[in-house]
């Protein structure tokens, strides 16, 4: 399936960019990322242009967010226990949940592009939480641009070589989560350490 979504990327361009992160940004298991780095390729290569390319996957990704934040808003903590009743969906919906009550707006940030498959997941909880829409939707997009520049840049680097960017990624996006993980680590003990002073 992957190899024809890549044929459509240079006849479609943005329009088609627009179109799969938007669903990407639903749940719907599209190959986003790698279509955002073969989009990047063909800008490098002059077969599309290069802020076309980045308009339209931003374009997407953002009415998806929106979307997903939309409908968590209406449906609320209805629509949560009728997503809950799968238990995949039900625990990634948790680690979402989790990250939003721990880290607040910042977490809607992380989760597009540091924890990305829980983005979706994320922008529901949000809604249904109660965050507010300005507040969404400032990180939303900021999150957005990291992750749209990130692939469609990485991709305008490396146009001859889609394995070695998707795996610079990967090796970049590990790092820096783990030094995420140290840096919430250190604080948590700190403030341990503070709470057991007092």
């Amino acid at each position: 399936m992957t190899d024809t979504l890549l044929a459509l990327v240079p006849v479609y361009g943005p329009w088609f960019l627009a179109a799969v992160t938007f669903l990407s940004c639903l749940a719907v298991p599209v190959p986003s990322s790698v279509l955002m780095l073969a989009a990047g390729g063909f800008a490098a290569s002059g077969d599309l242009d290069p802020a076309a390319v980045v308009a339209g996957a931003l374009a997407g990704a953002v009415l998806g967010d929106q979307a997903g934040f939309a409908a968590g808003r209406a449906g609320g903590p209805g629509l949560i226990a009728r997503i809950s009743r799968h238990p995949g969906r039900a625990r990634i919906l948790e680690r979402a949940r989790a990250l939003l009550r721990r880290h607040g707006a910042v977490a809607v940030f992380l989760t597009r592009w540091l924890f990305s498959p829980v983005g979706p997941w994320a922008n529901v909880a949000a809604g249904a939480g109660g965050l507010g829409w300005g507040r969404f939707t400032l990180w939303g997009v900021l999150g957005e641009i990291v992750w749209v520049g990130l692939y469609t840049g990485i991709g305008h680097v490396f146009a001859g070589n889609l394995e070695a960017a998707g795996d610079l990624l990967s090796s970049a996006l590990g790092l820096v989560g783990g030094i995420a993980a140290m840096v919430a680590a250190g604080l948590w003990l700190r403030a341990s350490a503070r709470r057991a002073a007092h």
